[in-house]
């Protein structure tokens, strides 16, 4: 049995500490905290603050990165779309700046693996490259999850 390992990348607006990205940055221990209590999480990256913002991504500081483990994609979907998180996300444009090239990807793991930061950016740099495949893949490439694609431009 595998479970499903995702990776998200995002280029705050502002610094963590300015008055523009508060929001976001206020709410992301109670929005981790959902995540960690949710059907399905197994594990996620985090550093000492308890979340994962002072962990840099591409050698680039003013990119965030958001890298967990969940049983299965339905539960990660289920997570992403039908809790407050939903709320945050529909916010993101007041907080990240839009990047050019895919962001987010997932790949299936070994229930006892835990992805690293160095991993994540290959699987991600192999989506750039290659489109969704068995080894890197969006929410397309999964024909059992189907809420992604009626909410996200909601």
């Amino acid at each position: 049995m595998s479970y499903l390992a995702e990776l998200n990348i995002g280029r705050l607006v502002a610094p963590v500490h300015d008055p523009r990205v508060h929001d976001f940055v206020a709410n992301l221990n109670r929005i981790n905290a959902l995540a960690e209590r949710s059907k399905g999480f197994v594990w996620r990256l985090k550093g000492d603050n308890g979340n994962a913002t002072e962990i840099t991504f591409e050698s680039d500081p003013s990119l965030i990165v958001n890298l967990s483990v969940w049983e299965s994609a339905e539960d990660l979907e289920y997570f992403v779309w039908n809790t407050v998180h939903k709320r945050f996300y529909q916010r993101k444009a007041s907080w990240f700046e839009p990047l050019k090239e895919p962001h987010f990807v997932m790949w299936r793991v070994d229930e006892t693996h835990r992805p690293t930061v160095e991993e994540a950016e290959e699987r991600l740099m192999h989506l750039r490259a290659h489109g969704s495949t068995d080894h890197a893949f969006g929410w397309d490439y999964l024909p059992s999850t189907r809420l992604w694609k009626e909410q996200r431009c909601a």
